[in-house]
């Protein structure tokens, strides 16, 4: 079985592909990075960097393969601005970024560390080097968020992960302006008992377009003896109504395997939180963090991925 998800995803043999040590500046630790392509082709990772309070921020790297040879901001890209937007208060993390061909902007929504929890925060960019903040689109307790590149029957949607004590589920909201949120609806529900999904998921990069539906890649934490170990599944949504689940995989994907993935500051993580499509439309590049320590990679095939969904589900 494990050849078998080996060869949904295969990890970069240079992982960790970025670390702390590569910063221009002092830090605790790099993670989680948003993904996209640049129209020059380039890969721009917007990443989580925790300091040494414990409070992060983000910091571009770019990078001409999406591999090696990253030019990394010598100063944070984007920081928390508690004085204009107090939700910010306890820091910015885990960007999500989405291209807006309406816009023809990029959309960041990250999690906003509030005195009462992780909230969803929006900002859009053309250039990654100025931003206009929308502040909090949706209230604590809810992370996990990113948008759909256009609008969906005439709105704008957002899936987001709101938490109801014991368990969390994601959901979906609409909205006319990417300000006011509205028509929320449960999107996909965590399982219960024994699954490795059980109680608490969470959507993981934005959702990907196939001519088949959104294909979802999210993460499912499960409660062991020895604690929580996030691991990698996979979702087909409608095109038209992404409420209504197609398929859903019932196995993990992709989980922490490697020595980086299972020891660092949070054991046990994998956690991406963007990709990128290659040329071909077809090969993706899943950018995630390792155990909350470090950058990783991993490439598959969007193909791969429908057809083993299809067997799986």
């Amino acid at each position: 079985m494990s050849n078998q998800h080996s060869e949904i995803f295969c990890r970069h043999k240079l992982n960790p592909i970025l670390t702390v040590a590569d910063w221009p500046y002092p830090a605790n630790s790099v993670f989680n990075p948003g993904a996209t392509l640049l129209p020059d082709g380039t890969t721009l990772l917007l990443c989580r960097v925790e300091d040494r309070r414990g409070h992060s921020h983000f910091c571009v790297a770019r990078s001409a393969n999406g591999i090696d040879n990253w030019k990394i901001d010598l100063q944070p890209t984007l920081m928390p601005d508690p004085e204009h937007f107090p939700e910010e208060v306890w820091g910015i993390e885990d960007p999500r970024i989405t291209y807006l061909p309406e816009l023809s902007k990029y959309a960041v929504v990250y999690t906003a560390f509030t005195r009462d929890g992780p909230g969803v925060s929006l900002a859009l960019t053309q250039d990654f080097h100025t931003f206009e903040r929308y502040g909090i689109i949706m209230s604590p307790e809810d992370k996990d968020a990113a948008l759909f590149p256009h609008r969906i029957g005439g709105y704008w949607a957002l899936i987001h992960r709101p938490v109801s004590a014991p368990r969390a589920h994601m959901w979906i909201s609409y909205s006319p302006d990417l300000r006011h949120w509205g028509s929320h609806k449960l999107m996909l529900e965590a399982r219960k008992g024994a699954w490795w999904d059980a109680n608490k998921i969470g959507l993981s990069p934005p959702p990907i377009e196939t001519p088949q539906g959104w294909l979802v890649i999210y993460h499912g934490v499960r409660q062991t003896a020895a604690g929580s170990i996030y691991r990698l599944g996979i979702a087909l949504f409608d095109l038209q109504t992404p409420t209504v689940c197609l398929k859903r995989s019932n196995e993990w994907i992709f989980g922490p395997q490697e020595p980086y993935e299972q020891r660092g500051d949070v054991d046990n993580v994998v956690f991406p939180c963007g990709y990128t499509l290659a040329p071909d439309g077809d090969t993706i590049h899943l950018y995630y963090g390792a155990s909350d320590t470090s950058i990783a990679l991993a490439t598959g095939s969007v193909r791969a991925i429908l057809d083993w969904l299809e067997q799986h589900r």
